[in-house]
């Protein structure tokens, strides 16, 4: 009863979201391309083996990445159908994925009704669905458990918050949750919040996140960006999410800066001209990414905007010190991990829920240091690009750490091999 009234609503809203997706798509124009995918309607097929795993967006299809080629490597008659929810999602599916030509195919998960789900079902006929992260739609486990495909929920992680939400709706989650094939869980912490409704199978593997190779040519792309950039220090405010800029712009104007340049990074692509606004309003001088081609950075400029997409790494390799965003207000933070892996120490807000255990490891590791404000966080960063030897420690002790933490996609890989026909 309770997934016949879930339904029902979904079909009542149905209206309503297509408006928005109508209405979104004024700003990131992806919103109106491929409609018809969200619906359940698909035009090619996929001979062959087809094995599906749905990445929702930017962040859950990067740390597909590990898996992904694990996955290629082990089955080599396969297809990777790898579906996303957001057209950032899907663009860096395309910029990460392309490698590999038509072994991976790209589409949109159709909304959480039972005809549209069973339709993607029906025209792909995967042999298992593979789930990033939090993605467990009812519908979706429901009609799987028709159609005999298994579900496997990989990296999976369920924060104290997510957890109360779900149990606002106790009798529709638990149905889902019982309708898992296997869990592999982040951390005990996570296993333990998926066990309390009933999720059989639940395995912990740690973060396929760590097994993310930072890829050698945006580490070069990262080097030529800081030979233009010249021997400034560069604090890096990366994944910022909308409200976390102004508060850092006002920050650094009420802070003696220096010559220091911030390299400037919204999560949102719909946001880089919101944001190019809020820097000029505020009288800092400004430049774009997009635009700087193979010249020098001119001293004078205060602000680089990070206007690009798939580049996140290159930010990385040439920055001195990077912030981690969506931890100052309470979002609950992006991943880290990237960070970690390119050597670079680290700055999180008091809000890291959604990277809870990855979070406070690090920071117990001396890889990452707690601020509680954008206040502290400009004054700790000012601090620490003065102070050579202790941020260079911590940039050898994050890529230590995430190199100790890596093996996750080995030990996935194990729990998928006996659900994959």
């Amino acid at each position: 009863m309770a997934r016949l009234l879930y339904s029902l609503a979904w079909w009542l809203a149905l209206p309503l979201v297509l408006a928005r997706l109508w209405w979104r798509g004024r700003r990131e124009p992806g919103y109106r391309r491929h409609l018809g995918e969200r619906l359940g309607f698909y035009r090619d097929r996929i001979a062959g083996r087809v094995i599906w795993v749905h990445a929702v967006s930017v962040g859950e299809t990067r740390a597909a990445e590990p898996l992904v080629d694990a996955l290629l490597a082990e089955w080599p008659d396969c297809t990777i159908l790898l579906s996303h929810m957001t057209p950032t999602g899907r663009a860096t599916g395309a910029a990460v994925f392309g490698r590999h030509g038509q072994r991976v195919v790209q589409c949109y998960l159709p909304y959480d009704t039972g005809f549209m789900v069973a339709r993607f079902l029906r025209h792909f006929r995967p042999r298992i669905a593979i789930l990033m992260e939090t993605e467990v739609w009812p519908n979706v486990m429901a009609q799987c458990a028709r159609a005999a495909v298994p579900v496997a929920l990989v990296n999976a992680r369920l924060s104290a918050r997510s957890l109360a939400k779900a149990q606002r709706l106790p009798a529709l989650m638990r149905e889902a949750a019982r309708s898992m094939s296997c869990v592999a869980a982040q951390t005990e912490a996570d296993a333990e919040r998926l066990r309390r409704f009933g999720t059989p199978h639940v395995h912990v593997t740690g973060s396929v996140k760590f097994d993310v190779t930072p890829p050698p040519a945006m580490l070069a792309a990262g080097a030529a960006l800081r030979e233009r950039i010249g021997r400034r220090p560069v604090w890096l405010c990366a994944s910022t999410r909308e409200g976390e800029e102004a508060m850092l712009l006002d920050a650094l104007l009420r802070d003696a800066w220096g010559d220091t340049l911030v390299l400037l990074v919204p999560r949102h692509p719909q946001r880089f001209d919101q944001v190019a606004q809020e820097v000029a309003a505020r009288g800092l001088r400004l430049q774009r990414r997009s635009t700087l081609g193979d010249t020098s950075l001119a001293p004078d400029v205060q602000v680089l905007l990070g206007d690009t997409m798939g580049e996140m790494f290159a930010y990385y390799a040439a920055c001195d010190l990077a912030l981690i965003g969506g931890s100052l207000l309470p979002l609950g933070g992006q991943n880290l991990i990237e960070a970690c892996a390119v050597g670079k120490p680290v700055l999180l807000g008091p809000h890291t829920f959604n990277f809870a255990a990855a979070s406070d490891d690090a920071i117990a590791a001396g890889a990452a240091l707690r601020v509680t404000d954008a206040e502290d966080a400009v004054a700790q960063a000012r601090r620490l690009l003065q102070a050579n030897p202790e941020r260079q420690a911590m940039g050898s002790r994050a890529a230590a750490f995430a190199q100790q933490h890596r093996g996750a996609t080995l030990r996935t890989m194990a729990l998928l091999r006996a659900l994959i026909r």
